[in-house]
């Protein structure tokens, strides 16, 4: 038996607004900023997980993270890493805990950063990567991690077991391709809403030239600058590239149909967020008024429930998982099984701090173990603060490469905490 015994959490925030970087029409000058956790055991190992936020409010989600260390200190992790499915369902079925939810939110997101830690741990202890170590384990193993509670209308563990049985033969096979050829990947660093006309188009163009088929600008702040700036997108990168946009949620069903309508000259690959991502129906409305052209969402979605009813109803025709949005890696596993089974494809949501490093672990397992497909799929990249990571994304030629460092490539370097720590490490107190 060995005991989980240091439990410690950081708020850290990095400055983004100064340079605009990920902005948008929701959220114009966010500071990305990480509740960042590392748990450590009596034999020394350690684990390290996060929730991605945008600056005021990290707080909040570091207290909801903390609330949950009675429930893992001391913790026997052999045990609980032989069960991770009861780990998760301990901590998603808390009696106190999960009033504050239940399962969604600031308290589901903390969930979240406990259980990917522990993935993280698993995957180190194992000396594999967390794609790969998730790949290796049996169907019987993987149909376990997933709480079925309130999916078993559209998804059953006998369908789950289906589908991962389907893919298991090509799995060696898929994994090799994974190390040789990479994930693709799309970019959304030409695309941030406060850039100046001049940057997006230098970064468009720049985004080609380094082997990416698809780009995605941030639109929904006013009808004419989304014009003009897809005017420069499309002229800068011809036709032959993809230009997703991204609403982040600003719109409302009719002004999003009516607004979308408008921007079907430059001929986007998808609309991204076009409404409230708990609105079920009205993105289903959205899609059907804007037809051939296509609805994603998914970053902002609570958890596995309302991803399971936005696929019921047609409303989306491309999932985008969340790392830390949803109550971790279990959660995510589920959602993959729920796009296979719906056959609707998933792209990521990477757009903040450590995303890239965590969702190409979730697409690369989906690819060797669930959907065995790379059509119509990619993972979002932006190109900052990667540097803070101790083995950071890779991204080359538009296409990541397969991670081979041991874990869920979750640790930031010790040299980022000190710096970044709010209120009181030295970028903060500098400024």
């Amino acid at each position: 038996m060995t005991e989980l015994v240091r439990f410690e959490t950081v708020d850290l925030r990095f400055p983004t607004s100064i340079d605009l970087a990920g902005s948008d029409a929701m959220n114009p000058d966010p500071d990305y900023s990480a509740a960042y956790l590392t748990i450590r055991t009596e034999a020394g190992d350690s684990g390290h997980g996060f929730v991605f936020t945008i600056g005021r409010g990290n707080d909040v989600q570091v207290a909801a993270i903390d609330a949950l260390a009675p429930l893992v200190q001391g913790l026997d992790i052999d045990a609980a890493i032989a069960d991770m499915g009861g780990l998760s369902r301990k901590l998603v079925y808390d009696s106190q805990l999960r009033w504050l939810g239940p399962e969604k939110g600031v308290m589901h997101m903390a969930i979240g950063a406990v259980i990917n830690a522990v993935w993280d741990l698993a995957a180190r202890r194992a000396g594999k990567p967390l794609w790969e170590f998730l790949s290796g384990m049996s169907v019987d193993q993987i149909v376990d991690l997933i709480d079925f509670r309130y999916l078993s209308d559209a998804l059953t563990p006998s369908a789950a077991t289906d589908i991962l049985q389907s893919a298991f033969p090509g799995r060696a096979t898929r994994a090799e391709a994974l190390l040789t050829y990479g994930y693709p990947a799309y970019t959304t660093e030409p695309g941030w809403l406060g850039y100046s006309d001049e940057k997006l188009a230098r970064l468009a163009a720049e985004a080609v030239s380094d082997g990416f088929g698809q780009i995605k600008l941030k639109v929904g702040g006013d009808l004419s600058d989304d014009l003009r700036r897809l005017k420069i997108a499309r002229d800068t990168v011809g036709p032959g590239v993809r230009i997703a946009v991204d609403a982040n949620q600003r719109w409302d069903v009719a002004t999003a149909i009516e607004w979308i309508r408008q921007l079907q000259p430059y001929e986007p690959s998808w609309i991204e967020e076009p409404t409230s991502p708990d609105d079920v129906l009205g993105h289903a409305a959205i899609r059907k008024n804007i037809a051939p052209l296509k609805v994603a969402t998914g970053e902002h979605v609570q958890n596995r429930v309302v991803f399971k009813q936005l696929l019921q109803a047609g409303a989306i025709d491309v999932l985008q998982i969340d790392a830390t949005r949803v109550g971790g890696v279990n959660e995510n596993i589920a959602i993959l099984l729920l796009a296979a089974q719906f056959g609707v494809p998933v792209c990521p949501h990477a757009g903040g701090v450590g995303l890239c490093e965590l969702v190409q672990h979730l697409s690369m397992f989906d690819f060797v173990a669930v959907s065995g497909s790379l059509d119509d799929r990619m993972i979002e990249h932006a190109a900052h603060l990667h540097e803070h990571f101790v083995h950071p994304a890779v991204v080359q030629g538009g296409r990541y490469r397969a991670p081979i460092a041991a874990g869920f490539s979750a640790e930031i370097r010790a040299d980022s905490i000190a710096q970044y720590q709010f209120p009181g490490g030295t970028q903060w107190q500098d400024s």
